[in-house]
């Protein structure tokens, strides 16, 4: 894991901050699962008594590591946080089930749609990829549009294929038509979690206004 630790007492807020690797097999660090509803361990809550870890493990520079952690950010919002094919595989599935199970001229758009935004997503990370390689660009702010994007797609997807499923959607693979149905609530119920991790949306929209298309502050008082 990594922590971001304060190595200058006398810097305030995201200053002086130091961005350190941690081994979770380190003496001193215990790591507790947090079970969930439905039985698996998503989450976990880590405890440090006494853990002492080397400043070899420092990642960048010392009192640097707010400039790492929004690197970090940047790139879990703008690249690596999904895979292309993970959104490319769903919008596949989607139009399977459709074939299947499809009638209406609404549902018909929302899958055509879904099929689309996948592609636009998988053409949209090997562009940003190619300009990181080839150093003609960095991961900034913009990285906020990306994940307001994938985050509402994966969402949509699955409320696509749950009103395609009606009721069955609450059944479980040994239904004799599981091959309809498998995964889609359990995925429709993560993409519930992707417009809150890596930086809620309505966060994310905040730093477009600010930093991408430099809006005025709101003023606040009256008058």
């Amino acid at each position: 894991m990594f922590g971001i630790f304060r190595t200058d007492p006398n810097a305030e807020r995201h200053r002086g901050l130091t961005f350190i690797l941690v081994d979770l097999r380190t003496p001193g660090v215990t790591v507790r699962p947090i079970p969930q509803l439905d039985g698996e361990t998503g989450f976990a809550e880590i405890f440090f008594d006494d853990a002492r870890v080397s400043t070899m493990n420092t990642l960048g520079e010392v009192n640097q590591g707010w400039r790492v952690a929004m690197a970090t950010a940047g790139f879990e919002r703008g690249v690596s946080l999904r895979s292309p094919a993970r959104f490319t595989q769903t919008a596949a599935r989607l139009v399977d089930l459709y074939r299947r199970r499809g009638h209406d001229v609404r549902t018909r758009a929302e899958v055509t749609a879904a099929w689309m935004d996948a592609e636009a997503y998988r053409l949209h990370t090997y562009m940003t990829v190619s300009r990181l390689l080839d150093g003609t660009s960095v991961i900034g702010a913009e990285a906020s549009l990306n994940k307001i994007f994938w985050s509402e797609m994966d969402l949509k997807m699955h409320q696509t294929a749950l009103r395609l499923l009606g009721h069955q959607a609450l059944l479980q693979t040994a239904a004799p038509d599981a091959v309809d149905h498998a995964g889609w609530l359990d995925g429709y119920l993560f993409s519930l979690s992707g417009p809150i991790y890596a930086g809620t949306n309505e966060i994310q929209r905040n730093v477009i206004a600010d930093q991408v298309l430099r809006l005025p502050r709101p003023r606040h008082g009256s008058g």
